[in-house]
């Protein structure tokens, strides 16, 4: 996209300089007259040498959950207070300290004002703006109760938050002291190993067999290429691990086994369902049409496998078929979700009873991360202990060999 220089008279009559990305410059000037600017100069910069070395490490600004909560709240306040979405908008943008999400408010306000509803608006954005944000906001403005729809998304998205939170609290602990495992070994390889092999080779006798391995594999690690590459190993596994996940059979492949995954694929499957619960059911109930809910759910789902689930499920609808049975089909979900499903489908009280599912299985998860943090760390100190066992053990085995010969040789004098 085009970059434009401008300089341009601030609101307080202060002169200012800076860039703005647009289409062309037409609609550099349409975006500077948003922020109150008036125009002074403008003209399409050109990028030197120097710009396109730091355009590859410059990383573009992303719109957090947070701001998204954020603006929720603050959007449902003043659309509650009466204050008209387009002003509203403007006062939002004007206190949004992302300017990554202030760019993309100034962008909807304008394509609001130009006729646009304010769900087609935000889909323009969906790096911003999820598919399942913009489908409630359509039907919060179809059902005329654009609050009431905005403080929902703002309580899914504080309830979305936090699990991901938990999951993660779950996950960091092992991660970060395997990492620190995985360095200390590194430098004892690479710094203290050597320093004993030049002793070793003193002693002029055969060394144990765990000794000269941990020595040879001393040896391969200090070799420059070996070293840089163990280093860069896991970094460039994560890397292929994302390709592979981005290809259809890739992510199919990951997401079953991350769902039957030891230990932690426990707590993934129940994240799952209540994350799939709450979204169709705050979705239900904030008026979007059953269809239309799990398509969405399907696409928002996380997890290739429960979308698929899902799909199913949508199309049982279409036939005129029930939820519950293609979900206890794909084998995913608990026989206690979908019994409760075919409840809530039988009462007409689907909405309220997927609600219940989510915050019991949020509960759970929350039990389930407690209990796998207080398993781990006892696993996390044993495989610790083994590593730097092992090391310290082949490091003085031939000191032990050493002591007994001398002894020896003393006692035959």
């Amino acid at each position: 996209m085009p970059v434009f220089a401008y300089k341009a008279k601030g609101a307080d009559g202060a002169v200012v300089e800076g860039t703005v990305d647009a289409e062309e410059q037409k609609a550099a000037v349409a975006r500077l007259r948003d922020q109150k600017l008036v125009i002074l100069e403008i003209g399409e910069k050109t990028a030197g040498p120097l710009d396109a070395v730091t355009g590859l490490f410059k990383r573009k600004g992303k719109v957090t959950n947070r701001d998204l909560v954020l603006f929720s709240r603050q959007l449902s306040t003043l659309v509650g207070a009466g204050v008209p979405i387009v002003q509203s908008l403007a006062i939002l943008e004007n206190q949004a300290e992302n300017p990554a999400f202030k760019e993309v408010l100034v962008t909807v306000r304008s394509d609001i004002e130009s006729g646009l509803s304010i769900s087609d608006a935000l889909k323009k954005h969906p790096d911003a703006f999820p598919e399942l944000y913009s489908s409630m906001i359509k039907a919060g403005e179809l059902g005329g109760i654009l609050d009431t729809i905005l403080e929902r998304l703002t309580a899914y998205l504080e309830s979305n938050e936090a699990l991901k939170a938990k999951v993660k609290s779950a996950m960091m602990y092992p991660i970060i002291v395997l990492s620190i495992c995985f360095v200390i070994t590194i430098f004892l390889l690479t710094f203290v190993i050597p320093r004993f092999a030049t002793i070793f080779q003193s002693f002029g006798a055969e060394l144990p067999w765990l000794t000269q391995t941990l020595l040879d594999i001393s040896t391969f690690v200090k070799q420059p290429l070996n070293f840089l590459c163990i280093m860069a190993s896991p970094v460039v596994g994560w890397k292929i691990l994302q390709r592979v996940q981005k290809t259809p059979a890739g992510a199919k492949y990951i997401d079953a086994k991350l769902l039957t995954m030891p230990l932690f694929g426990i707590i993934l499957k129940k994240v799952a369902v209540a994350r799939f619960t709450r979204t169709l059911g705050t979705l239900i109930k904030s008026g979007v049409p059953i269809l239309q809910a799990l398509e969405t759910v399907a696409s928002t789902a996380g997890n290739v496998i429960i979308g698929e689930a899902v799909l199913s499920a949508r199309e049982s609808i279409r036939e005129g078929g029930h939820l519950s049975d293609p979900l206890k089909k794909s084998g995913v979900f608990p026989n206690m979700v979908t019994a409760m499903i075919s409840v809530g489908e039988e009462t007409g009280a689907l909405d309220a009873m997927l609600a219940k599912i989510a915050d019991f299985y949020d509960q759970e998860v929350d039990t389930a991360v407690k209990g796998l943090t207080s398993l781990i760390e006892p696993i996390v100190i044993v495989v610790m202990g083994a590593i730097v066992g092992t090391i310290v053990a082949a490091m003085f085995l031939p000191m032990f060999g050493m002591g007994e010969l001398a002894g020896n040789m003393e006692g035959g004098k």
